[in-house]
């Protein structure tokens, strides 16, 4: 059982990265690209490495994948918000 719900998070994270890497090939501008990546990723990163720490079960390899996912959790939205206020700064138009 414990096999089936780690591969439901790493599908829902598969198909939550697929999701960001297509909003990133559609979306019309730099911002709503980033907006696709950053959000979509963070949470599909997040769902396939705790479906990996579920299939890993209690050990000390599944809570430095945890402190990852958490790492993940606070580095990427922070990344990807300092990278749209610097293209921000650069000049860059927003799509209308």
């Amino acid at each position: 059982m414990v096999n089936y719900i780690a591969a439901v998070f790493m599908i829902l994270g598969f198909f939550f990265v697929m999701v960001a890497s297509i909003g990133v090939l559609r979306l019309p501008d730099f911002y709503t690209r980033m907006h696709a990546s950053g959000k979509s990723e963070t949470l599909g990163l997040m769902l396939t490495l705790i479906g990996l720490a579920i299939y890993n079960g209690f050990s000390l390899v599944s809570l430095k994948i945890l402190l990852i996912s958490l790492f993940i959790l606070l580095a990427n939205p922070i990344g990807t918000h300092a990278i749209t206020r610097a293209a921000f700064y650069a000049g860059i138009k927003p799509w209308k």
